[in-house]
């Protein structure tokens, strides 16, 4: 069985800013002009981007949302809990390999929604990959702000406070 070791070191991951380890895998060598993209698009965006992701269970990904849809892939570890807060509240998606127990090999994280993730297995990790079309740009990044989201939904203060910094 692998580590997360292993795969950091293996896969040359290196610390991400929300959380746990990346690398980046692919960017297209071709762009969307900003005139044909939405208007919270600023610039060109490349077609599609892909990382490799990391968590161990010592880890979190932070709150934060991006101006894509982001699709979210199981490659080993154990299961991982997405949260994503949205204008209808709180859903919770496992990504994993276990179909019976609810996981899902591909989660879709739609644009413009807070999420973050962690692991609920003592001593675990988990090796995923994102992909996000229009690619990735880190202007397209918004760390979530704890008051600001506490005040936007109050009745998540639990897990705000999980995945967030004060």
């Amino acid at each position: 069985m692998k580590t997360a070791e292993y795969w950091v070191n293996h896969l040359n991951l290196l610390a991400h800013p929300e959380g746990g380890f990346f690398k980046e895998t692919y960017r297209s060598t071709e762009s969307v002009w900003a005139s044909s993209l939405p208007d919270r698009f600023g610039n060109a965006r490349n077609f599609s981007t892909a990382i490799y992701f990391l968590l161990r269970s010592q880890d979190r990904s932070l709150f934060h949302r991006i101006k894509s849809d982001e699709l979210w892939h199981f490659y080993d570890g154990n299961a991982l809990a997405i949260y994503i807060l949205d204008e209808n509240g709180l859903t919770i998606k496992k990504l994993g390999n276990n179909p019976e127990k609810g996981e899902f090999l591909q989660v879709v994280i739609p644009a413009k929604c807070w999420f973050g993730a962690k692991l609920e297995t003592p001593d675990s990790f988990t090796l995923t990959g994102c992909t996000v079309a229009p690619g990735f740009d880190f202007e397209d990044f918004e760390l979530a702000k704890r008051e600001a989201l506490l005040k936007e939904f109050p009745d998540q203060k639990e897990i705000i406070l999980e995945l967030t910094v004060g």
